[in-house]
C-alpha cells in the first residue's frame, strides 16, 4: 500500500519498488513506473497501484474421478502482473488519494479467475483417471495440464497476468476411501513385518541351537577330558602304587636280611655267652666244691668245741641286732647246767 502524507491541501505519495503507480491527472497519465514519489491534488488526481510482485494463490478444491470418487487438490499458483497498465485498465487497481488503500478487491478477482481456470483443467484431467490411477500418476497430470491450461488461456495475457509455477501439492481421497486404500498395503506391510519376526525368530532359534550345540560339544570334550584325567589319575596311582609296594618289598628283604643278620650274630652272642656263663658256673662250681672240699677236711680235723665256737659266732653273725636280753633263772640253770655236762664229757 503506498504511503501518502498531507501537506497544506497538497498530498505526496511514496510508492513502493514492488508496486506499480499511475497518476492521472485531470484524466492525463502524470507519472507512471514503480517505486516513485510525488505531490498531488486529490481534487484532480486518479490513483492506480498495480503489485507487480510474484504472487502466491493457494487453492483447494474437489474433483470426481472416472470411478465416481471424491478426491481433494491442493495447488499452488505463482503469478505476476507483466503489464501494470492492461491490468489496471481490466482491473480496478484505484486507491485512495486519502489513505492510499485499494478501493476494490482485485487481488481476489485474479485468484478467483485463476482457481476456476486451473480448476476446470484439473476436472477435466481427473474425470477420465480411475481413482486408482490418480492417486499414483495423477499429480504430476494435474500439474501438467494446470500448466498447460493456464498458459494457453487467452483472458489472461489479455489482463496483463503471467503465470510463474504451479504446483500440485496434494491429491487426496476421503477419509474412508482413504483407509480402505490404505489397508492392503498395511497388511502387506504388517506381513512383511511378520515375516521378518519370524525370520529372525528363526534366525535366534537357529543361534540358539548353534549356542547350545556349541555347549554340549564343549561339555562332551570336558567330560572326555575328565575321563582321560581320572584315567591317568588311576594309572599314576597304581604306578605309585606298584613302585612303592617294589620299594616296599625291598625295603622288607633289607630288614629281613638284617633282621637275620642281627639273629645270627645275637645267637652266636648268646651262644658265646652261654659258653663263658656255662664255663664261668663250672669253674665256680669247681672252686666252691674245692673250698667245700676243704672246708669240710678242716671241720673234720678241727675239735667238737671249736666247731660250736665257730657255729655260736656264724650264728651271732647272722642273728638281727639284739638291745638286751633277759635270761630267766631257769634258762641260765638250764644252760650252765648242759654247759657243765659237755665240759665234763670234754
Amino acid at each position: 500500500m503506498a504511503d501518502i502524507t498531507r501537506r497544506l491541501g497538497w498530498r505526496h505519495l511514496r510508492g513502493a519498488p514492488t508496486a506499480h503507480i499511475r497518476h492521472h491527472r485531470s484524466g492525463k497519465l502524470a507519472h507512471d513506473g514503480p517505486g516513485i514519489s510525488f505531490w498531488f491534488r486529490s481534487l484532480s488526481a486518479a490513483l492506480s497501484e498495480v503489485p507487480v510482485d510474484d504472487q502466491e494463490l493457494a487453492m483447494t478444491f474437489h474433483a470426481r474421478t472416472a470411478d465416481f470418487q471424491d478426491v481433494a487438490v491442493q495447488a499452488t499458483v505463482t503469478y505476476r502482473v507483466s503489464d501494470p497498465a492492461v491490468a489496471a485498465a481490466r482491473l480496478d487497481f484505484s486507491i485512495d488519494p486519502d489513505t492510499g488503500a485499494w478501493r476494490g478487491t482485485p487481488l481476489e478477482q485474479l485468484g478467483t479467475l485463476l482457481t476456476e481456470t486451473a480448476q476446470q483443467h484439473a476436472l477435466d484431467v481427473l474425470a477420465r483417471t480411475p481413482l486408482a490411477a490418480a492417486l499414483v500418476d495423477g499429480v504430476s497430470a494435474v500439474r501438467e495440464r494446470v500448466a498447460a491450461g493456464l498458459a494457453a488461456e487467452p483472458r489472461l495475457p489479455a489482463t496483463g497476468i503471467e503465470i510463474v509455477a504451479v504446483r500440485v501439492v496434494a491429491l487426496r481421497p476421503e477419509p474412508e476411501v482413504e483407509r480402505a486404500l490404505k489397508t492392503p498395503a498395511r497388511e502387506l506391510i504388517q506381513q512383511e513385518a511378520d515375516r521378518a519376526t519370524y525370520e529372525r525368530r528363526a534366525v535366534a532359534v537357529e543361534r540358539e541351537r548353534a549356542i547350545a550345540e556349541n555347549e554340549l560339544a564343549s561339555q562332551i570334550e570336558l567330560a572326555r577330558r575328565e575321563e582321560q584325567l581320572v584315567e591317568q589319575r588311576g594309572t599314576n596311582e597304581r604306578r605309585k602304587a606298584q613302585e612303592q609296594a617294589a620299594a616296599d618289598a625291598v625295603r622288607a628283604e633289607a630288614e629281613a636280611a638284617r633282621a637275620v643278620r642281627l639273629a645270627d650274630a645275637e645267637a652266636t652272642r648268646s651262644v658265646r655267652l652261654a659258653r663263658a656263663e656255662a664255663e664261668g658256673a663250672r669253674a665256680v662250681g669247681e672252686a666252691k666244691a674245692e673250698a667245700q672240699a676243704a672246708w669240710l677236711r678242716v671241720h673234720a680235723e678241727v675239735d667238737v668245741a671249736v666247731l660250736r665256737a665257730l657255729t655260736g659266732t656264724r650264728l651271732a653273725e647272722n642273728l638281727p641286732r639284739v638291745d638286751s636280753v633277759t635270761i630267766s633263772p631257769d634258762v641260765l640253770t638250764g644252760l650252765l647246767a648242759k654247759l657243765g655236762g659237755d665240759g665234763e664229757r670234754a
